[in-house]
């Protein structure tokens, strides 16, 4: 880990100051967003490496934030973890995949769960920057 910026959006403020300390601790660079409606502008200005996104907040969905996050051009590239205790979500389901998310949590979740699921996304990012660079190379 090398200080990767992780935003964490949720409307529940203490599992935000909790979720900043796990991950200050571990190392990333925490950016909490408690305001969904502010989440693509946040994205946008603070360009994070991975987001952690509620699914279930009181004023905007957070399927609806994927989809705007994804159809920016400053965010679209950003990986998506979701987060939820509401909806019925794994990997294989089709709620995660037509918001194209790259993983999900299930609340209650796990520090190592959520940290897992950080690295490896964080790893599949690094590799497909990894194979563009070698394809514009290639070309060259």
């Amino acid at each position: 880990m090398t200080g990767e910026k992780i935003m964490v959006v949720d409307d529940n403020e203490s599992l935000l100051e909790e979720l900043r300390e796990i991950l200050d601790c571990s190392g990333y660079n925490a950016v909490i967003v408690s305001d969904p409606t502010a989440a693509c502008e946040t994205a946008r200005v603070v360009s994070p490496d991975v987001i952690l996104l509620d699914l279930k907040m009181v004023n905007m969905n957070g399927f609806y934030v994927a989809e705007a996050l994804k159809q920016s051009e400053f965010t679209s590239g950003i990986p998506i973890i979701a987060m939820s205790g509401y909806y019925p979500i794994d990997q294989g389901n089709s709620l995660l995949d037509a918001s194209r998310m790259e993983a999900c949590l299930k609340k209650p979740f796990g520090i190592l769960d959520m940290l897992t699921a950080i690295e490896k996304v964080l790893c599949d990012s690094r590799k497909c920057a990894h194979q563009a660079q070698a394809e514009i190379a290639d070309k060259d």
